[in-house]
Formats: structure tokens, sequence, C-alpha cells
């Protein structure tokens, strides 16, 4: 992948969030843009800071899709687990 195509990093700060505080953050800081509470210089740094939010959450639920197992039976009847094909 190309520099003009990669994604930037994301923050550390960011990177620290459980999924569940990332996506808290992010609702935040859609309401406060939703509502104009914020002047246009911080509105900008909300938007880049709520892209690297929304980054971190989807690579958190990508992660968690990848981890999760379907369960089968095998010939014998016997359950096994193999990994969920992801899309």
């Amino acid at each position: 992948m190309s520099e003009a195509t990669a994604s930037p990093a994301i923050p550390e700060d960011i990177a620290k969030l459980s999924f569940e505080e990332a996506l808290g953050q992010l609702e935040t800081l859609v309401r406060q843009l939703e509502q104009g509470q914020v002047g246009l210089d911080d509105a900008i740094a909300s938007y880049e800071r709520g892209a690297a939010l929304k980054r971190h959450c989807a690579d958190k639920l990508r992660a968690a899709e990848e981890r999760i197992e379907k369960i089968t039976l095998n010939a014998d009847g016997r359950p096994s687990a193999t990994p969920t094909e992801i899309e």
C-alpha cells in the first residue's frame, strides 16, 4: 500500500481505549458537532479525532470477529471449533 493511501496511525491515547470507551467518545464528538457547539478549528480537530476513534472501533470489531469460532459437529458427532469466515 502506498503512503498516499495508507491510513494514518491511531494516536496512542486512542489506541489505549477499550471499544466501549472509544465509542462513547465518538458519540460525544458527533453530538457536539451536530449541535454546532464548537468553532471551526475545534470542529476540524474533533472530526480528525472522530475519524481515528472510528478506525480504532472498526479495528477492535475486526479483531473480535477473527476470534469468534464456529462450533460444528465433525464426522463422528463430536463438536469441533473452526474459525469463522470474515467477509
